[in-house]
């Protein structure tokens, strides 16, 4: 049993192992393997194979088990070292504790969106952004996205109207379903009903990397996540007889029964099924 803590509360030696254990990830290689996989399981709705990871009902237990290999993977490095979680609706600034120097680093600058600050910095030597993701090998950032259409992070009362939904997922169990805390939190926009929120809203916050497939490019990938995590498991208390759904794949034929992971259907890559993730007591747990 470990803790996650929120990241304003971490030490300076916390911290920095933190760090340590990532950079020292990325140097192995093995860094860059989770990006791999993010990218390779980054499956739209409209792709005709099945999607575990996003637009899906399995998004919450993909993502957990998912941030639980890399905890591991950080944890075979230091084993006192666990993935912080970041509120992005009290630490909602550039100013925020989390993109100091000794850090995450700070916003790219003007023109190119390129990272100079902090311990992921291209020039620091020690951080190169994978082929494929940008034309240029450094981690770049564009918070708020100013310009034509900014973008804010998302409120405490986006939050709480998400979390009041009693009901997890709904059909059609994709980008498009209306009700659910699934797709309140996991947050795509849906033309004339709501704009794009909260998860994604973030992604789209910070930018560079983040704003897409590659996003666990960017080391705040993971602290993002583990608050998803934590809101799940909000959500989990607040409405204890509430299930995971769908309870099996879809009764009725079409493309989302072969594309949907019910409550005992394995996913991949890990063979790993919703109900075996949905309780996290055992392995760690939230200050």
């Amino acid at each position: 049993m470990y803790t996650r803590k929120n990241q304003r509360d971490l030490t300076r030696t916390e911290k920095r192992r933190l760090v340590d254990a990532i950079l020292k990830l990325k140097r192995s290689g093995r860094y860059d393997d989770f990006v791999v996989m993010h990218r390779e399981f980054y499956v739209m709705d409209t792709e005709n194979r099945p999607r575990p990871a996003h637009m899906t009902a399995s998004f919450f237990p993909w993502h957990r088990r998912y941030l639980l290999e890399f905890e591991k993977a950080l944890q075979g490095i230091d084993p006192g070292v666990s993935v912080p979680y970041w509120d992005w609706t009290t630490d909602n600034t550039p100013s925020s504790s989390l993109w100091a120097e000794d850090f995450l680093g700070g916003n790219g600058r003007p023109g190119d969106r390129r990272v100079t600050t902090g311990p992921f910095a291209h020039e620091a030597g020690n951080w190169s952004v994978g082929r494929g993701v940008t034309d240029e090998n450094y981690l770049t950032r564009n918070f708020g996205r100013p310009g034509r259409n900014p973008v804010s992070l998302p409120t405490k009362d986006d939050v709480a109207r998400a979390l009041k939904d009693p009901v997890y997922d709904t059909e059609p169990w994709n980008s498009i379903s209306t009700e659910g805390f699934r797709n309140r939190i996991e947050g795509w926009g849906i033309r004339g009903v709501r704009t794009v929120a909260n998860h994604n809203r973030v992604h789209q916050w910070v930018g560079g990397p983040m704003a897409g497939a590659a996003s666990p490019e960017d080391p705040v990938f993971w602290l993002h996540h583990a608050f998803i995590d934590l809101l799940w498991d909000r959500w989990r208390k607040a409405h204890p007889s509430s299930a995971y759904l769908p309870g099996r794949k879809p009764a009725s034929p079409g493309r989302d029964r072969d594309y949907v992971f019910g409550l005992d259907d394995p996913m991949p890559p890990w063979n790993v099924t919703p109900a075996q993730l949905l309780d996290h007591s055992k392995l760690y747990r939230y200050a």
